[in-house]
């Protein structure tokens, strides 16, 4: 047999159509994978064999039949710990949700089944899918397979861990934060935010909440560029209320040829520290990119400031996040708030004043950001992307002592903090656009590292076919030594 541990999903689901492998094969090959990885990495940490034994069982026969039931069908997944799953425990990291078991899919979890994907397990999280990495109370810590002993980023660290180390074929994150950027990133995969509002987070939630959250995507993690454009159609529609009358046509790509794109790239800025051996690994790829004769603007720029931006994203993102803090939490961050010198800008004022926002002053804020929105939209009209960062360093060392607030990171040689690389999650985040990672090559410490590619509202196809582009032409996925 083919190995297939480390194949792209699309490829697996050919080999199933074409007979050259089972079902039922394919998803024991996986699970024999995860019994002699997965204790390492704690990245897989609830399974469901028996289950994921009759579905493989049952596509195996439909086959037999002549049915395919999808793009996907037969490919053995896992899914992030928050997606809820019917059967299996949804608690986002929490200890008091342990006993919380879903009674039914979420509705991204129901379309990738209808593409036909056997669904065996989730993969770990942060408690409140709050950090870049993930180590939770209930679960424990999930490790990086390229060093053990670093992050293998979050909130969809683990998600990101069993990809890279070919534990599974497939997988799903969600991003408010980097949270399928930054795994990505960490773990040398590809990874895509969607355009806001194009896949339902309906079903991917804590303690039954229906609202949509402000910024938060939902969305696929793989090892191929095509494996993000089948996964985000499988996922991509409305919620149970508009879905009926609800139709997503993205455009396509504006050209296919690398010779044709107009590649914008920005790979510093003065809100964040970032590390000379991730720059040098990502002018790499820009420089592959130039030499099979891409057009590359080193210059080109939306006409937004970055540091308005930062500090309307880092309000709003707060304000979104802040709904899910207790309230004892809650009060606290009202009496810091009003305690504070009006000018303080400093990140946990803004966070206090967020957290705790009225109404008026947070439409203030969604009204700057939608002017943000146009001036991107403006830019996109000359440019098709914008490749830049997706954080200050390549995966940094586990570090769980004191608040996420508080820790730093080592950023050439210097301690930096971790805030700061909310800078590259929210330069497109802030403004609901959609953006990939592709694989960016190794540092010259030996670990991987993605290239961000932004594109324009509902412009998803193009930033990952500039994915697929890099994957041609720079970087493709390469598993860690040892799997």
């Amino acid at each position: 047999m083919t190995d297939i541990s480390f194949l792209p999903a699309v490829e697996i689901a050919r080999m199933i159509r074409e007979k050259e492998i089972g079902c039922v094969e394919a998803l024991e090959h996986f699970l024999a994978r995860v019994d002699r990885f997965n204790p390492a990495l704690n990245a897989i940490i609830v399974l469901d064999r028996e289950g994921a034994r009759d579905r493989a069982r049952e596509a195996d026969n439909a086959l037999a039949r002549g049915e395919v039931w999808g793009p996907l069908h037969g490919v053995p997944m896992t899914i992030k710990e928050s997606y809820d799953v019917a059967g299996m425990p949804t608690t986002w990291g929490l200890p008091e949700f342990a006993q919380s078991i879903a009674e039914e899919d979420a509705l991204s979890v129901k379309r990738l089944k209808a593409a036909g994907v056997t669904l065996f397990g989730k993969t770990n999280v942060p408690v409140l899918l709050s950090d870049w990495q993930s180590f939770n109370p209930i679960y424990g810590t999930t490790n990086n397979p390229w060093d053990l002993g670093r992050t293998p980023g979050g909130s969809s660290g683990g998600s990101a861990a069993a990809l890279a180390a070919g534990l599974t074929g497939l997988d799903a994150g969600s991003d408010i934060g980097a949270s399928i950027r930054n795994p990505a990133h960490y773990c040398g995969l590809f990874g895509h935010k969607p355009t806001w509002g194009v896949i339902s987070p309906y079903g991917h939630t804590l303690n039954g909440v229906v609202t949509p959250t402000d910024i938060s995507c939902i969305g696929p993690l793989a090892r191929s560029a095509d494996d993000l454009e089948v996964a985000m159609d499988a996922m991509a529609g409305g919620d149970p209320l508009s879905d009926a009358g609800w139709r997503l046509d993205l455009p396509q790509p504006r050209t296919r040829a690398l010779s044709e794109m107009r590649i914008a790239v920005m790979l510093t800025d003065k809100n964040c520290a970032q590390d000379d051996a991730l720059t040098d690994a990502l002018q790499g790829t820009v420089d592959a990119l130039a030499k099979a004769g891409a057009s590359i603007s080193d210059t080109a720029r939306p006409d937004i400031d970055t540091t308005e931006s930062h500090e309307i994203y880092t309000q709003l993102l707060r304000a979104a996040t802040g709904a899910r803090v207790a309230d004892a939490v809650f009060e606290q961050h009202r009496a810091n708030a009003a305690a504070s010198d009006p000018s303080d800008r400093s990140y946990k004022t803004l966070v206090d004043r967020s957290v705790t926002i009225t109404h008026r002053d947070w439409i203030a804020l969604d009204e700057a950001r939608n002017k943000m929105r146009y001036k991107w939209a403006a830019f996109f009209e000359d440019w098709d992307v914008l490749l830049c960062p997706t954080a200050a360093s390549a995966a940094f060392p586990h570090d769980q002592e004191g608040e996420r607030v508080d820790r730093t990171i080592p950023v050439n040689g210097k301690p930096e903090s971790t805030i700061d690389q909310l800078f590259w999650a929210g330069w497109p985040g802030v403004s609901l656009l959609p953006g990939t990672v592709a694989p960016s090559g190794l540092t010259k410490d030996g670990l991987p590292c993605g290239i961000q590619i932004i594109g324009g509202h509902l412009q998803d196809r193009t930033t990952i076919q500039m994915a697929r582009l890099i994957e041609k032409h720079a970087n493709r996925f390469t598993p860690p030594p040892g799997y």
